[in-house]
Order: C-alpha cells, then sequence, then structure tokens
C-alpha cells in the first residue's frame, strides 16, 4: 500500500524554528516529526512514498533520500498552498491507479493506533478521536453500524466530538481522484481552502461506504504544547526506554525518560525526565527538564524546563556567588 504524505506547511504555529526548518522536520524523542511517521509506516509494510511539499521542500527532499533511501519516494510540489485536498488534487496522478488503496497521513501528525489491522480493514477508514473542542477540527457523524454519514470541517455548531486526526485509509484512490478534481473545478472551498472534508462528503454523497477507527494517542505536532506533549508520551515508551544507554557525564545526574544525541558535552548538569537533546550539543551547570534541545547548539548556567531550544543556538543563563547575612532579602523577579 502507498503512502501519501502532505508536509507542504509553513508551520506558523511553531515558529520561530520554522523560519528555518520544515515543521516536519523539527525534532521530537530522538527523531524528527517526520522520521517518526515514516517509522511507523515502514513498520507495517509499507515502502512506497508520495511526498507533497512546499515550503523549505528541498529540505525534506534531502532528508528523505538521505535517511531512507531504500524507500521508493516520489516528490509533488504544492504551489501555491491551497489546502489538504489542493495538495492531493496535485498528487492524484500518483496514487489513482493504485489497487490495494492508499494510506493518507498528515505531515505533522503522530498517531498510536494499529496501522496493519487498519490497512487490513475493508474499505475506507477514517481514524478519528474524541475531543473536547470540537469546532476547532474536522468532525465525522456516524449513523447505524458506525458508517460515516457526514464530514465537516470546522463547523460552527458541532454535532459530534469526533475529530478527524489526519489519517485516513482510502480503498477507491481513483473515486477520491475525481472528487478532488470536482472541487478544485468547481472552486469549492471552505474556510478559504480546498479541503480534504468536502472531498470526502462529495464520495459519501456518491455512495462510498466509510467507516471510522479511534486512535489510542494523537499529537498535531504543529505547536509548541502538542509537541512537548509527544515528546514525553514517546520518551516514556518501554521500547525507547530500553534502548536507550548514555556515557558518563561528569558531576550529572540523568532522570528518565531521555533522549541524547551522539557526541554531547553534558557536565555538572541535571537532565530529566522528558528532555530530548540533539547531536553535539554542549549543556554546562544547567538543569533541564520537559524540552527539545536541537543540535550543535549550547546551554550554560541555566535552569530550563517546558523549552523548544533550536539547533546552533546559545544560551547562557547567570551565575551568582553570594554571602548573604541575617535578614537579608535578595528578588531577582
Amino acid at each position: 500500500m502507498k503512502a501519501v504524505i502532505p508536509v507542504a506547511g509553513i508551520g506558523s504555529r511553531l515558529r520561530p524554528h520554522t523560519h528555518t526548518q520544515p515543521k516536519t522536520l523539527v525534532p521530537v524523542a530522538g527523531n524528527t516529526i517526520l522520521g517518526h511517521i515514516i517509522d511507523r509506516l515502514v513498520e507495517a509494510g509499507v515502502q512506497e512514498f508520495v511526498f507533497i511539499i512546499g515550503y523549505l521542500g528541498e529540505k525534506v527532499e534531502s532528508y528523505v533520500r538521505r535517511e531512507y533511501p531504500q524507500l521508493r519516494s516520489s516528490f509533488v510540489i504544492q504551489e501555491p498552498r491551497e489546502g489538504i485536498a489542493h495538495a492531493l488534487w496535485l498528487a492524484r496522478e500518483q496514487f489513482r491507479y493504485e489497487q490495494e488503496g492508499i494510506l493518507i497521513l498528515l505531515g505533522d501528525t503522530i498517531v498510536d493506533i494499529d496501522l496493519p489491522e487498519m490497512m487490513r480493514t475493508p474499505g475506507n477508514v477514517l481514524a478519528v478521536k474524541e475531543v473536547k473542542t470540537p469546532s476547532l477540527f474536522g468532525l465525522v457523524e456516524t449513523g447505524s453500524g458506525g458508517r460515516v454519514t457526514k464530514v465537516v470541517e470546522k463547523p460552527r455548531i458541532p454535532k459530534s466530538n469526533y475529530a478527524l486526526v489526519g489519517l485516513y485509509k482510502i480503498a477507491n484512490p481513483d473515486w477520491l481522484a475525481s472528487a478532488l478534481e470536482r472541487i478544485v473545478e468547481q472552486d469549492q472551498r471552505t474556510h478559504g481552502e480546498f479541503q480534504l472534508t468536502d472531498a470526502l462528503m462529495l464520495m459519501i454523497q456518491d455512495g462510498a461506504e466509510m467507516v471510522t477507527t479511534p486512535v489510542d494517542n494523537w499529537f498535531d505536532c504543529g505547536r509548541k504544547d502538542s509537541l512537548l506533549e509527544a515528546n514525553a508520551r514517546l520518551l516514556n515508551r518501554p521500547e525507547f526506554l530500553k534502548r536507550r544507554e548514555f556515557p558518563e557525564f561528569p558531576d550529572t545526574i540523568i532522570i528518565p525518560p531521555v533522549s541524547i544525541g551522539k557526541d554531547c558535552q553534558i557536565s555538572g548538569s541535571i537532565i530529566g525526565p522528558n528532555v530530548a537533546i540533539g547531536d553535539r550539543t554542549i549543556v554546562k551547570n544547567t538543569i533541564l527538564s520537559e524540552s527539545i534541545i536541537g543540535s550543535y547548539s549550547e546551554l550554560r548556567s541555566a535552569v530550563m524546563h517546558d523549552c523548544i531550544v533550536g539547533s546552533d543556538a546559545l544560551f547562557k543563563g547567570t551565575r551568582h556567588s553570594l554571602n548573604i547575612g541575617d535578614n537579608t532579602e535578595i528578588d531577582y523577579s
């Protein structure tokens, strides 16, 4: 089964990191967002990929070809960027005749789900998760037998609280391609863009049957808070904890789970929990928790938590040598 991954977005909610890096290549838990996505698909048996690239797309292509040379990868450029359905419309000839169906997975989304089981499920399958603020998401409404009756993008008055998480198994790619062509040719936009939900709704109106499958966890990694949450959840997986061994760092306490890259220099520090550090980073006299630190960066004399620091960054905190007498108050706030 072929996987189609749209990764053309600017990632404005992750600025300033996405000024120089495409959102999907932002690090999380010892890998990139895209790396986690590809690894899951490869484990499920997927070997053929279509990447829809745009903003800093040459970096995405270079990353895929360098890190995953064994895959059969093709790249489609989306310019201008006018929504997910527009991206898929541009790539439609890459997948419309796939007899085994296709998987679509958005490039900023990490989900916990039994992918092989989803791939074995007959027909069209939409992955969903119950949410507290349904008006912020594309939603699914179902009828008898769990059959999908409606999909709608960010409705003002939601009639469901089951959100589409950005993972779709499409058993009839040609049917989807035709629906995409219709909404683009008719300039059918929702919230100013061509939406995949509108294409899916056309398929349903034409008789396509769709069912839903729940995901265990869903991380929309397009925001700082959800990216840090994904980092912590991924680091706490048993398989991740088992394979992490670190050299002895002088005068340093490591509080698992953490991920530390190659050739890091760490001393006089407390690292963890839930910290991911990139390659060749220097950490001196620092307390670091619940954070993501890029490669080739340097942290000195800092207390940091809930932080995202990019690559090649430098942060030096303040150190004090104090001789404080009785009845003294010092306030650095």
